[in-house]
């Protein structure tokens, strides 16, 4: 298959009109300034909407409404632009309207840095803004990952009526790798009956808001969002796995620092400690059954946990480990990227700590 060399903003924006998305609407903010650069020639040439809006505030906004019409919407931003759109994903959330949003990470808290990390995770994986309400979290780790996991990333949208969150550090929205598209296809249809694009036929319009003023509408409301998000859980959960069967160490990592953590699998075996990894590609659903799953099993001694952040999917990890073997961690933050060296040095103390 023919592989085409491109630059991580614009084969994740490429990918996204590719599988039908038919509207942009962002502002721009380092690192992913790119995404809506691409998108402003590239949407008008697909028969596509682009603005850039005044502000993150009306440009989530704006999504809403797009969504609201039934067609394939999407925005992106980097860490504290997401964090003015948190109010409208939960409103989009609570309207059942599906939509992706692409998180490209910077170092924070606050303004930080522009170069790449990963402290957005508690943010997309808890929800940001208000109320019982949960975004699918999907993080490549390659760029053929990101094209790949942008068109999964609308169809979980869609099956589900739910934004869906792509979450990449900056490092992978601007790096350059090989990419091989690949044909999409599905049978599977999704319902656009509830749009908000006229009465097509019905008695009457369809009305979509997030707003329930009786307390037991608004609960039953929150008992069927609940129900789909354990649909979620059940059919969206996603993890790969490189040498685990026999792995006395298991690191895991997500988005770069996994593939840092695969080159270090692969030294620390030379040396001769049976090293493993997990990856999260799904960052919600967590994939805790499967770590609870090798956590039970006895040749595996300790598990590393390896981010570009303090700590924030250690979590996670602990949750589903869940005391049955020690778990620890390793992060650089604020930008700096671990390296191949240290994450072996990291996990070597830890093996020597549990062998």
């Amino acid at each position: 298959m023919k592989r085409e060399i491109w630059k991580g903003s614009e084969a994740i924006s490429e990918a996204a009109i590719r599988c039908g998305c038919r509207g942009f609407f962002g502002y721009p903010i380092t690192p992913q300034n790119e995404i809506p650069e691409y998108m402003s020639y590239r949407m008008p040439q697909a028969g596509g909407v682009f603005v850039q809006a005044e502000s993150e505030l009306a440009a989530i906004n704006m999504v809403y409404g797009a969504a609201a019409s039934g067609i394939r919407v999407m925005t992106s931003s980097s860490s504290p632009g997401i964090s003015l759109k948190q109010e409208g994903i939960s409103y989009m959330a609570g309207a059942q309207l599906p939509a992706v949003i692409v998180n490209v990470m910077r170092g924070s808290p606050g303004l930080g840095s522009i170069q790449p990390a990963q402290g957005d995770y508690y943010q997309a994986t808890r929800g940001g803004g208000n109320g019982d309400y949960r975004t699918v979290t999907l993080a490549p780790a390659t760029l053929q990952d990101a094209v790949e996991l942008m068109q999964d990333a609308f169809d979980i949208a869609d099956r589900y009526r739910n934004p869906v969150m792509v979450l990449v550090d900056g490092l992978i929205a601007q790096m350059m790798e090989p990419v091989v598209w690949k044909e999409r296809e599905t049978d599977e249809a999704f319902d656009k009956s509830w749009t908000a694009s006229g009465r097509q036929g019905r008695s009457r319009n369809n009305f979509i808001t997030s707003l329930f003023i009786d307390a037991s509408i608004c609960e039953n409301h929150n008992e069927l969002l609940r129900k789909k998000y354990t649909a979620m859980e059940e059919r969206e959960c996603r993890w790969k796995e490189i040498m685990t069967e026999d792995a006395e160490i298991i690191l895991v990592a997500y988005g770069t620092p996994s593939r840092i953590a695969e080159t270090a699998v692969g030294v620390l075996r030379e040396q001769g400690i049976k090293a493993g990894l997990l990856r999260p590609v799904s960052l919600w659903p967590f994939p805790s059954p499967r770590l609870k799953e090798l956590a039970s099993q006895s040749h595996v001694k300790a598990f590393l946990d390896v981010e570009m952040s303090m700590g924030q999917m250690l979590d996670d990890v602990r949750l589903a480990v869940a005391e049955r073997k020690p778990v620890m961690f390793y992060g650089r933050t604020g930008g700096m990227i671990p390296s191949v060296s240290e994450v072996v040095k990291a996990a070597c103390e830890a093996y020597e700590e549990v062998k």
